[in-house]
């Protein structure tokens, strides 16, 4: 298991290390989902979209992703100066998201990426307070951690 900050994982994923990244004012984590090549615009067209919605303020939200997609020039930019964890295949399907995809198991092969990374990242006790929300090539989602109102 990994931690930072000392902090445990928020629910048994079974044998999946877990991560808690720590630090974000009103306790948010962003999950983000993304097709490869996806562009910063339509990143920040969905963050806004989902901070305008839901009265958010996600400027300065941890940033989880899958692994292979942290490292994407579109999600990078989109989400500067915050540098996104990835986390595994494994560790994210380890996780029960309440709007898995079939689409998306199919092509990464997970049930969902943004919602899981959100939570997980979130850490014990994590709820969502946004779920699963489309964009154009590019899903998000935002989770509370436990004990923060």
């Amino acid at each position: 298991m990994i931690t930072i900050d000392g902090a445990r994982p928020p629910y048994d994923v079974g044998s999946a290390p877990s991560i808690v990244i720590t630090g974000a004012p009103e306790g948010l984590v962003l999950g983000i989902g993304a097709r490869p090549g996806c562009p910063a615009a339509a990143v920040r067209a969905l963050l806004d979209r989902v901070a305008a919605e839901h009265g958010l303020d996600l400027a300065l939200a941890q940033v989880a992703t899958l692994d292979r997609r942290s490292a994407e020039p579109g999600l990078l930019a989109a989400v500067a100066p915050r540098v996104p964890y990835g986390f595994t295949v494994a560790e994210l399907a380890a996780v029960a998201v309440p709007h898995p995809s079939g689409r998306v198991a199919a092509a990464v092969g997970t049930a969902g990426v943004a919602e899981a990374a959100a939570l997980l990242a979130a850490g014990p006790g994590a709820r969502l307070v946004v779920p699963k929300t489309a964009g154009a090539g590019v899903t998000a989602a935002v989770a509370r951690r436990d004990g923060v109102p």
